[in-house]
């Protein structure tokens, strides 16, 4: 299961990041440091996330 959640992560984890990008960038957050801090929280809040899909997957089967 963990490597399911490694692969998913990859995908959430960067969707994450960028719609959190798009989202500071749309309010008017468009220095270095609110970028870079919300892509980080995009990727933060991906892990729990990326778990919870992978274990949901994982006991359908």
């Amino acid at each position: 299961m963990l490597r399911l959640a490694l692969i998913l992560y990859l995908f959430i984890g960067t969707t994450f990041a960028g719609s959190a990008m798009i989202a500071a960038l749309t309010v008017g957050f468009d220095t270095t440091v609110p970028v870079v801090t919300s892509a980080l929280a995009g990727f933060v809040v991906a892990i729990p996330v990326a778990w919870l899909v992978a274990r949901g997957l994982y006991s359908e089967q």
